[in-house]
């Protein structure tokens, strides 16, 4: 086995750690290899329970690569002590371990050769990775895979402490909410665990291995009267690491079907995101015309681009101050916020524009059935300034309806047409207003309760859109939040790329959601057609309360 130190890590400034990796004698160096990484360093005995497997062919030919938390050394020697970054590491949610390994530890292992020369190479496949952890290591692994599936596959959980530490206590609720991904998970746990402050771990683990189950993951556990420690789980390792592996190299796939009704109401069996396009510095506005064709925007490159019925993708308009937020109106014309100019313009079918209103820095907007157009206008910079929201009526006067959001983004209208909802980008809130006859707001609520990144400390809430059911659909950085009329998020569709600005939906059925997604756009049809305010307003089925 090797050892070497590795620090110099800009994900984690400051620290070093001890790596050890094993390299089985039947692995030749002549093409990359499948990979398990552990937290902690080695643990399980797992180079014994590796050799035995790989010479029984019970496990392909694998590399381990064993990982120390990281310490800050202290600068002023024992007068002073060090920083450990375990906790921090490994009890936090979002994607800062997962990139370390991928963007920094990963590759320096590749760069190591053994003694006799050969050459470490590791497999870039999901498929090809399994990774786990003790306690805080384990919850450290299931992170790593929960957002970077396509990089690890396979899981294996000791004691994990799922609990409230760090936020990993939020995992259940995530996992039945969000769109299954591939990943298979081994859970091991003990009546006698942990049982403080942050929680109960031995009920935390039963709570994931039933969060899995229904959510249709491969998921398999033994339970035992185990304490907080790595007994158990060493005699269980070598059982656990061939099921982590079973089948291989046939890919990962959920168990069974989702019993999330809203995410198996809404998705397509076997239909998965497509890439629409790619390359744009900033991809926005998404919007529908009648014909079901879509119009997005490339804010820093002032473009405004068709996608098709036939999916062909062209550039329609260029020099278009900045478009940001496009709707289409009752009239047929494109509504945008061209925030270069400050102005709100139409565009008609012979693509000449008509200045609506100006003197709105705008960012989105919503055409309703009666012309009535609301606006949102978020605060210059990171200035404190209020965030307004305007209505600009058939006859061009505008007027401010509602001030006072942190940073009021994403606007669309309940299906009936009844309601207004606005997007706070800086928090994790979506607003609803009641809509007066002459179009003024009344009732605001902070409504909707969205989901957020650990590392973001808010939603990122931009663009939205409603179905005829009444759904609504947040563009977050978490992904695409679907939330009931109630207010509640009912399920969570990540994106390929982890980004999201805007959607619509568009396609001949209007059937078809298509996303945003910074430089890229994507689609999926779904089991959902969009309600499109230019449209008859259509009345929702209340929903369960």
């Amino acid at each position: 086995m090797l050892k070497f130190e590795f620090s110099g890590s800009k994900i984690f400034p400051g620290t070093s750690r001890e790596i050890t990796v094993y390299v089985p004698k039947q692995y030749d160096g002549t093409k990359p290899s499948c990979v398990y990484i552990n937290q902690d360093g080695v643990q399980w005995s797992a180079p014994v329970v590796f050799d035995n497997l790989i010479a029984r062919r019970e496990l392909p030919v694998l590399i381990g690569v064993f990982v120390r938390p990281g310490v800050v050394k202290a600068l002023a020697g024992d007068t002073s002590l060090d920083r450990f970054n375990r906790s921090f590491e490994y009890d936090g949610l979002g994607d800062s371990y997962a990139r370390f390994l991928l963007e920094e530890l990963l590759p320096a292992v590749e760069m190591k050769t053994t003694t006799d020369g050969r050459r470490i190479r590791l497999s870039s496949k999901g498929n090809d990775r399994a990774i786990g952890g003790s306690s805080s290591g384990a919850i450290c692994a299931f992170t790593a895979a929960w957002e970077r599936p396509d990089a690890f596959s396979r899981v294996w959980s000791n004691v994990g402490t799922f609990v409230g530490l760090r936020g990993g206590d939020r995992y259940p609720t995530l996992i039945r909410k969000s769109e299954p991904r591939r990943i298979r998970v081994f859970l091991v746990d003990g009546s006698n665990d942990n049982n403080s402050y942050g929680g109960d771990w031995w009920m935390a683990n039963q709570t994931m291995e039933r969060a899995l189950a229904f959510a249709g993951y491969e998921v398999e556990h033994v339970w035992g009267e185990g304490g907080h420690n790595a007994r158990h789980g060493t005699t269980v390792f070598p059982d656990a690491i061939r099921w982590l592996w079973k089948g291989w190299p046939e890919r990962v796939k959920p168990a069974a079907p989702t019993r999330n009704p809203v995410l198996a109401a809404v998705l397509v069996p076997g239909e998965e995101w497509q890439l629409v396009g790619e390359g744009y510095r900033l991809s926005e506005g998404a919007a529908t015309n009648a014909r079901g064709e879509v119009f997005f925007t490339d804010i820093p490159n002032s473009k405004v681009y068709k996608v098709g019925l036939d999916g062909t993708v062209t550039l329609v308009r260029e020099n278009t101050n900045r478009a940001n937020g496009q709707a289409f109106g009752p009239d047929g014309r494109l509504y945008a916020a061209a925030s270069g100019a400050q102005q709100i313009v139409a565009y008609g079918a012979d693509g000449n524009a008509a200045m609506i209103a100006d003197g709105i820095a705008a960012n989105d907007l919503v055409v309703a059935h009666n012309g009535n157009i609301y606006v949102t206008q978020p605060p210059p910079g990171n200035s404190n300034e209020p965030s307004k929201v305007w209505l600009i009526k058939p006859d061009g006067t505008k007027s401010v309806v509602d001030t006072g959001i942190r940073f009021a983004n994403g606007v669309t209208l309940s299906p009936d047409q009844s309601l207004l909802y606005v997007a706070d980008y800086r928090s994790h809130w979506v607003y609803s207003f009641q809509i007066r006859p002459d179009g003024t707001l009344a009732h605001k609520q902070r409504f909707f309760w969205l989901h957020e990144p650990d590392e973001g400390d808010q939603s990122f809430a931009d663009g939205m859109k409603v179905d005829r059911e009444g759904r609504l659909y947040v563009a977050t950085r978490l992904g695409l939040q679907i939330c009931d009329q109630a207010g509640r998020v009912n399920a969570i569709i990540p994106t390929p790329n982890g980004r999201i600005t805007n959607l619509c939906f568009g396609g001949p059925k209007f059937d078809t959601i298509f996303e945003t997604c910074n430089d890229k756009v994507y689609k999926r049809t779904v089991n959902a057609i969009g309600a499109h305010a230019w449209a008859a307003p259509n009345k929702p089925t209340a929903p369960r309360l």
